[in-house]
This record gives C-alpha cells, sequence and structure tokens, in this order.
C-alpha cells in the first residue's frame, strides 16, 4: 500500500509540473504573438528606440486585483540583445513578474498588454536586480508612438524604461511610476528545466542559453525588425 502511495504521489507531483511548464510554454507563445501583433500596429512604437532598446520585455493581458484600487498583476519575459555591449542578436528569454500601478484603468479594460523597451545599461542592471521600483531603482516614461520621433520630449529619451500598453485595440504609451518588476525564477526554471537567473541568461557568455522552442516568435519577431542596436553603431 505505502508503495502504491508513493507512486500516486509521484504521478500527481509529476503532473503538477509538467501542467506547470505547459503553461510557461503558453506564456511565451502568447508573448510573441502579442509582440508581433503590437509591431503590426501601423502608429506602433517608433523603429528608432526599437533599434535602440537593449531589452524587451513583454506582459501578456496583465489584469487589475482590485477593481478600483488600481492594482494590477501579470507576468511575461524579458528578451536582451547578446554581448557583453549587448550589440548581438536578440537571445533567450529570462520569465518576469510586475505588480502595481494603473495599468489599463485608463482604457477601461481588465487586461492589458504591457510591452516595456529599456533603453540602456542602466535599466538593464535595475531590471535584473531581485526587484526594482520603475520610477525608483530605474526611471520610466510613457513611450511615444510613432514613427517619427520629432516631439519626442527630453525626459521620454533620458528614461531607462519606455512603457506601453495595449487593450481594447488601443496602443498608447502608459506610466508604470510605482510598478514593482522582478525576475520571476520559479518559471524561469520551469521553461528551461534548471535553476538560472535573469542575468545568468541575459548576461552569461558560456554556455550561450539556446532559446526555447515556445519563445521563438518573440525572439524572431525581434531580431526581424530591430536587428542592430543602433546606439552601438552610433558610438563606433
Amino acid at each position: 500500500m505505502f508503495r502504491y502511495l508513493t507512486i500516486a504521489t509521484c504521478f500527481v507531483l509529476a503532473s503538477a509540473t509538467l501542467h506547470a511548464e505547459n503553461k510557461e510554454h503558453a506564456r511565451l507563445q502568447q508573448i510573441g504573438v502579442v509582440m508581433q501583433e503590437v509591431l503590426d500596429v501601423p502608429d506602433n512604437i517608433p523603429q528608432q528606440l526599437l533599434e535602440k532598446a537593449e531589452c524587451v520585455l513583454v506582459i501578456p493581458s496583465m489584469t487589475k486585483i482590485a477593481v478600483g484600487v488600481g492594482g494590477s498583476h501579470g507576468r511575461g519575459a524579458m528578451s536582451c540583445r547578446t554581448g557583453a555591449d549587448f550589440s548581438g542578436p536578440w537571445g533567450a528569454p529570462a520569465m518576469y513578474a510586475l505588480d502595481g500601478g494603473s495599468v489599463g484603468l485608463q482604457l477601461g479594460a481588465e487586461s492589458t498588454d504591457v510591452v516595456l523597451l529599456v533603453m540602456n545599461r542602466r535599466g538593464v542592471d535595475a531590471l535584473l536586480d531581485t526587484n526594482v521600483k520603475l520610477g525608483g531603482n530605474a526611471s520610466v516614461a510613457a513611450g511615444p508612438k510613432g514613427r517619427n520621433l520629432e516631439a519626442t520630449t527630453d525626459l521620454t529619451m533620458r528614461a531607462e524604461v519606455l512603457s506601453y500598453s495595449r487593450a481594447r485595440g488601443l496602443f498608447a504609451g502608459v506610466s508604470l511610476e510605482g510598478t514593482s518588476v522582478r525576475p520571476d525564477d520559479d518559471a524561469t526554471e520551469l521553461v528551461y528545466g534548471r535553476k538560472l537567473t535573469a542575468r545568468a541568461i541575459v548576461a552569461g557568455t558560456s554556455p550561450v542559453i539556446a532559446v526555447p522552442a515556445a519563445a521563438r516568435q518573440f525572439v524572431d519577431a525581434l531580431q526581424k525588425n530591430a536587428p542592430r542596436n543602433l546606439t552601438k553603431r552610433a558610438t563606433r
């Protein structure tokens, strides 16, 4: 009887782990779809900004956790350009969680897709820490949209993180001041089958972490639309 109970327990645990893995892989696939849909919007993220971003973090279907209060929660993934100076192709993503703020309330939506552009090394380092509050450890600004950057303010151009949201078919820059962002190490372990930190995935050089199949559309969309880092080209 003890042996049967042990086998049954192992089966339940294995099934639960497999379900969790499938959930994270499905999330990565959804992130790829959201990224491609955002890039297909005519009046979307300015090309110049996407080509200067070091990393891109996508939170699909971020939801409210308290109606009327403004709290929100979402899980997603961040992909960064590879190489010590972020001049290489887009690499494998690390899983992330985002909490707080009033994302989506201004659009009257129950769920909102969020896209963050991380524009410099300081912003990357902040997001690789255990927990970062946007507007505190890392400056954040609502990102401008459209292909023309002539109206972009100096504040926006100096921000370490530029933020966008999409809800009810509307795409716009959104303020995430006070929102907390942290690496989701448990979800990352489920995706890669071993413990990995966000820093090990983003900054690791040997061995290079392979892009999971579920994240291929996400990474390919970034690689196709912003294959080179224009910031690095401008400083050479």
